[in-house]
């Protein structure tokens, strides 16, 4: 059995469970008369969702057939689906997330790395928490040193994708600048693509084009890179340049934010 056969065979069993645990009066329908399936009729479940009941057979059966991400949100509101479910649902049937929510929504924005950044304050090397938009919500001195000090600029400048452009002391800092800003951009592009329609972000893209020729020619390369570990060097204003691996940590907590943390090569 191939790898999308058993995708869409466990999406099928996963969805008769899941209908077996939900029942008539869970969804505002009549309780009365002999039912001899637990939970949910597939028929139900189909009305409910404003699906085809043929359809949504097919799809418990685990037919050869692609659920938009659209009826694939439905069925979780009409099966009651976690959000650690629906994601899960998602993955069987596209290989990956779509519309990831944060599991808890009570918790401000950035809280979870933020306090990881803190954990980390007396950590020598860069550390810093930054959301899909490139701004720096919280940061250690280290990566003050090693970078700029972010406290200091006016809180709408505090992003690193600005700075690396605009600042004269990027290019100091970051001997390669040219390489190191065009993978960044590179980066940042897999990144927006994840969130499709935020004005938030496209405003963002038209910020940077305005203010710097260099991100109009990097972007317009059109090049991607998914955020995997690198390596970059960076002139410590003491301890000179040092080549400092970089890695990123995501939560699914917190999907438009992660946290930045840098340790030396020999480490």
């Amino acid at each position: 059995m191939s790898g999308d056969d058993w995708n869409r065979q466990e999406l099928a069993r996963f969805l008769r469970s899941r209908r077996g645990r939900v029942s008539p009066e869970q969804v505002g329908l009549p309780t009365g008369g002999h039912r001899r399936t637990k939970g949910l009729r597939r028929e139900e479940v189909a009305v409910l969702a404003g699906l085809s009941p043929t359809w949504y057979t097919y799809l418990e059966q685990g037919r050869d057939i692609r659920p938009s991400t659209q009826v694939l949100d439905s069925l979780a509101r009409v099966l009651g689906l976690t959000e650690d479910e629906r994601r899960y649902m998602h993955t069987l049937a596209h290989g990956q997330v779509a519309n990831p929510q944060p599991l808890e929504p009570e918790l401000a924005a950035g809280e979870v790395m933020r306090g990881l950044v803190e954990l980390m304050r007396g950590h020598e090397f860069p550390v810093y928490a930054t959301n899909i938009y490139c701004d720096m919500l919280a940061w250690n001195p280290a990566a003050t040193e090693w970078y700029d000090d972010w406290g200091a600029m006016p809180q709408e400048q505090r992003n690193f994708l600005r700075w690396v452009l605009l600042s004269p002391l990027a290019r100091d800092r970051l001997p390669d600048w040219e390489e190191d800003t065009r993978d960044l951009v590179a980066r940042w592009r897999s990144e927006v693509a994840r969130w499709p329609g935020d004005e938030r972000m496209q405003a963002r893209i038209a910020e940077f084009a305005k203010a710097s020729p260099a991100f109009t020619r990097f972007w317009r390369e059109h090049d991607v890179q998914e955020h995997r570990a690198l390596t970059r060097v960076i002139n410590h204003p003491r301890l000179g340049a040092r080549k400092l691996r970089i890695i990123l940590l995501l939560s699914p907590d917190e999907p438009k934010v992660g946290a930045v943390i840098h340790y030396p090569m020999d480490a």
